[in-house]
């Protein structure tokens, strides 16, 4: 399996995980959403009820005269009622105003019940399904004989002097209320998976997000192995045909000897360099070993630094100068021995780069709370769309110019590196034919 089908593999696994997360979050909202709406819809539905049975038993109650005897005044209020055993003939007009009247159409019904729970009257939308034998319950909710529920609630009546009377039992059909929940059902039904597809088409999007990172990580991982397979490859490859050479040489005088030897001397120098630079890269990114701080007088540092390269500035005919202006020594707080090896490497570059005639100056500077030192050289310059790029390992912007330095494309890597652990920052400015300056900034 090549690396592109790993990572579609991976990216593929990760969005299929996010959507089924967020299917069963969805899944579980609106299963949450459908009860709510579910029970504040009923709750509506009882507080409605609550009121008109309320209103329509105090109203009746107040005309009662005989316990299970409709008083004629009851006909006025409900000009629907039917008694039973009587044959009724619906009422057509709509002139006249009841206390149901704007409720007919929500298929509300009244029952009235004698004292020994038979049933006398009936008003209203009245189901011939419903079962005629009194429930006594407060609250009933109730299925007819073909599958349709009714929501009901039961109150005692009395008559005018207190006795009692029978019951009344107002209800109403929940044929809508199923309807409402069916409606709500079928949106959620089908808005669910609809949602569902955004979601597959963003887990996608947001999983080749995530894998980027990790992709360009790997893409530097493998640019790295390259670059240090091929630089360790140098070496090794010179090494060797130094000792090939040697062997089939069938006669080796003191001086050819001692060639050959300083020549695998070299080359076994350059590997042993390179080593370290990758182990130092190594230690500074994991930061396996604490870094052992001290006091470092930077003014100190830049000095000895000059006082050193003075005779490679000399050999290339450069002019290396520092420029510290401080009326007292600038400390920071850090490992001395990186920080010479920061400053070395940003000199020798500048040396390295600087055609002769040139110059080369080290200048230290405070600014506010950081120690600013910059090494600006008159050097060849670096392009702008490269300088974005120098910081990274075996990168080199011209491999022709680095190849005659000898220099592995490590130095600016473990300088950032460097300026990094110590919680500095490292800048550069450059243009081409008239040099760069290398800034960097270390808290004081």
């Amino acid at each position: 399996m090549n690396q592109n089908q790993l990572f579609q593999q991976t990216r593929l696994r990760l969005a299929l995980w996010y959507a089924l997360v967020m299917a069963f979050i969805l899944s579980i909202c609106g299963f949450g959403i459908y009860r709510a709406i579910s029970h504040a819809h009923w709750m509506t539905l009882d507080r409605e009820l609550e009121s008109v049975a309320g209103t329509l038993h105090d109203t009746i109650e107040l005309k009662l005269q005989k316990p299970g005897q409709l008083e004629p005044v009851i006909e006025q209020l409900l000009p629907n009622i039917c008694v039973v055993g009587q044959s009724c003939i619906p009422e057509q007009s709509t002139s006249k105003r009841h206390i149901l009247s704007a409720l007919n159409q929500s298929n509300y019904y009244v029952r009235f019940f004698d004292n020994s729970g038979r049933l006398i009257a009936i008003a209203g939308n009245h189901p011939e399904e419903l079962p005629r034998a009194l429930n006594k319950e407060l609250w009933q909710t109730i299925k007819d004989s073909k599958g349709n529920f009714y929501h009901q609630i039961s109150f005692v009546l009395h008559t005018q002097d207190n006795r009692d009377w029978g019951y009344i039992q107002i209800g109403r059909s929940l044929a809508d209320f199923k309807s409402y929940l069916v409606a709500v059902k079928l949106t959620l039904g089908f808005g669910l998976p609809i949602v569902l597809g955004l979601v597959g088409v963003a887990s996608w999007w947001l999983a080749g997000l995530a894998m980027q990172p990790i992709y360009r990580s790997y893409r530097q991982i493998q640019q790295f192995t390259a670059d240090a397979a091929h630089e360790l490859r140098t070496p090794l490859a010179a090494t060797q045909a130094t000792v090939e050479s040697a062997l089939m040489m069938s006669h080796l005088d003191e001086a050819e000897a001692r060639e050959i030897l300083q020549t695998t001397q070299r080359q076994n120098q350059r590997l042993t360099n390179l080593v370290t630079d990758l182990l130092l890269l190594t230690r500074l990114d994991r930061q396996s070993i604490p870094l052992q701080s001290e006091i470092c007088c930077l003014d100190d540092i830049i000095s000895d630094l000059i006082e050193e390269f003075a005779a490679l500035a000399i050999a290339s005919q450069i002019t290396l100068k520092s420029s510290i202006q401080l009326s007292q020594p600038l400390n920071v707080i850090g490992n001395q021995d990186q920080l010479y090896r920061l400053f070395s490497n940003l000199i020798i570059n500048a040396i390295q780069y600087t055609p002769a005639e040139g110059k080369v100056t080290v200048s230290l500077n405070r600014s506010d709370r950081y120690a600013v030192i910059q090494i600006q050289d008159t050097g060849i310059g670096i392009p702008q769309p490269e300088l974005t790029r120098i910081f990274d390992r075996f990168y080199r912007v011209n491999s022709d110019r680095s190849r005659s330095t000898g220099g592995s494309g490590l130095g600016l890597a473990i300088a950032q590196a460097i300026v990094q652990a110590h919680h500095g920052s490292l800048n550069v400015q450059s243009e081409l034919s008239k040099g760069s300056a290398f800034t960097v900034k270390l808290p004081i």
